[in-house]
């Protein structure tokens, strides 16, 4: 029997390839794309950032709204992302959106002052449009994406209290529990909701205004990125302060992990890198190793892995254990390619670093596409020695180009990849290397096993052919979406779907 299909508005910030600044981007254009190939009629809601209003050239004009949230001209645009094909309704105002620096900080790397009136928009438009302010179209779902679209399920819930009924199946997926979206107290007044939301069964924070805990509190499903850090977020560090709410919510918080796109990501059709190769003719990597060395001014070595980073440059991704076990790498005539941007020691750190051994590091600070592309193509292992990653994709990436990933066995990290441990090696199942406590020891503990298996090169062929093999697409995470969005909607309608 045919599924009825699903109106599903997603919320969010940024969308890949238009405008990034993280994961979050990549699956912002790929799960919904995912699931509107299983039948669901999706929509987007952004806002009105040049990068996302220039890709547009042909927009019409749903509305215009009188000045609210620190915006004297407020204009709702529909249009169709080009590269995507996703219809797109686009929050046009200048005053909040039309900024240098990125979506959320300045050019000197600081939040912008009006974070809260600027997302409020975001909340407050993703409820009108909940309400049927499209008279030709009205979501039955909305699913926002972190904080920044949070407060659209406290407006959801605040127009429920009016109508005296439940309007839309709300969903909210948190990307990362430690990026809140908390802002002073004070501010509530100026995001026009009822004091009634003002409370700890509410948006408050310890007197905080929290983006985040809007979300986790107000709509009907919540979900993380993964199984793994679903569980994690309950308790301790990883809860950021809003265990308990995650432990009220129950069944309502699920874990579904991420996929990537695997049409961009595709070793046998990818126009970035030097030749194409598979998992059953994989010679074509050597190629790619070979390229990248020249391009990156390595020696042309054989006998060592290439290591590479492809990441922010954060206290998160634990790259600070990659700096204390360094030494030890290159000793043994291990090479490393490290690209990204941020913490400016660790920026600093690795460009001394490569200075110092340009034959056997390089360095590259900003984020590429195509480059990424071919680091990952041409390296033998990638690292994500991330301290906590609620899922990461880029340990997929690995997997997809025949990179053993090296990770923290923790979050979506823990759920991916499957250490190449005697049983699963036997089993045919091993995928990486894991290393479980936090120190630089275990981490340079993982790494000799990365160079001993590299000498043998029948086992690490196989390492990267289960690798390759292992499904990294979105089908069946888009499917159980799907079935969130059946059941919320059973929920609306008092009926199963």
């Amino acid at each position: 029997m045919k599924r009825t299909s699903r109106r599903v508005l997603h919320v969010c910030s940024e969308i890949f390839p238009y405008l990034k600044t993280g994961g979050l981007a990549d699956v912002t254009a790929a799960l919904p794309a995912a699931l509107a190939r299983m039948g669901c009629e999706i929509r987007m809601l952004v806002p009105g950032f040049p990068a996302l209003l220039d890709s547009v050239p042909e927009r019409h004009l749903v509305a215009e709204f009188s000045p609210r949230f620190g915006a004297h001209a407020i204009r709702l645009f529909y249009g169709i992302l080009p590269q995507t094909e996703m219809p797109a309704y686009f929050i046009d105002a200048p005053g909040l959106y039309d900024r240098p620096g990125n979506p959320y900080v300045d050019i000197y790397g600081q939040p912008y002052r009006d974070n809260h009136r600027r997302f409020a928009l975001l909340g407050w438009m993703a409820a009108r449009l909940a309400d049927g302010f499209d008279f030709f179209w009205q979501p039955q779902v909305v699913h926002g994406h972190d904080w920044h679209a949070g407060l659209a399920f406290a407006y959801i819930r605040a127009l429920e209290w009016t109508r005296g009924k439940q309007l839309v199946g709300t969903l909210f997926t948190i990307h990362n529990m430690a990026y809140q979206g908390n802002f002073p107290g004070h501010f509530f007044g100026e995001l026009d909701l009822p004091v009634a939301c003002f409370q700890p069964d509410g948006i408050e924070f310890y007197g905080q205004v929290s983006f985040l805990k809007s979300g986790l509190f107000y709509a009907n499903k919540v979900t993380t990125v993964s199984p793994s850090y679903a569980r994690e977020i309950r308790w301790g560090e990883q809860a950021c302060g809003l265990g308990g709410i995650a432990q009220r919510r129950g069944s309502d918080l699920v874990g579904i992990l991420n996929g990537i796109d695997t049409g961009i990501w595709n070793p046998a059709k990818d126009e970035h890198i030097e030749k194409p190769y598979d998992a059953r003719a994989i010679t074509g990597k050597q190629q790619c190793r070979l390229a990248l060395q020249e391009e990156m001014g390595l020696s042309p070595q054989r006998t060592a892995p290439i290591f590479c980073v492809v990441s922010r440059f954060a206290a998160q991704k634990g790259l600070h254990l990659l700096i204390e076990s360094m030494e030890t790498l290159l000793a043994q005539g291990g090479q490393v390619v490290i690209i990204g941007s941020g913490d400016h020691y660790l920026e600093r750190t690795f460009q001394e670093c490569a200075y110092r051994h340009p034959q056997q590091v390089a360095v590259r600070i900003g984020y590429d596409e195509g480059l990424a592309h071919r680091v990952i193509a041409g390296s033998d292992v990638i690292l994500v020695p991330s301290r906590y990653e609620p899922c990461g994709l880029t340990q997929f990436y690995g997997l997809r180009y025949g990179t053993v990933p090296l990770v923290h066995r923790v979050g979506g990290l823990a759920d991916s990849v499957a250490d190449c441990a005697p049983d699963n090696t036997a089993g045919k199942t091993a995928t990486g290397f894991c290393f479980d406590d936090f120190n630089a020891s275990s981490f340079t503990h993982a790494l000799q096993r990365a160079f001993d298996l590299f000498r043998q090169p029948a086992h690490w062929r196989q390492l990267q052919r289960q690798g390759m093999k292992h499904p990294s697409g979105w089908k069946p995470s888009a499917r159980m979406y799907r079935a969130l969005y059946d059941e919320v909607i059973a929920r609306l309608c008092n009926k199963m779907p």
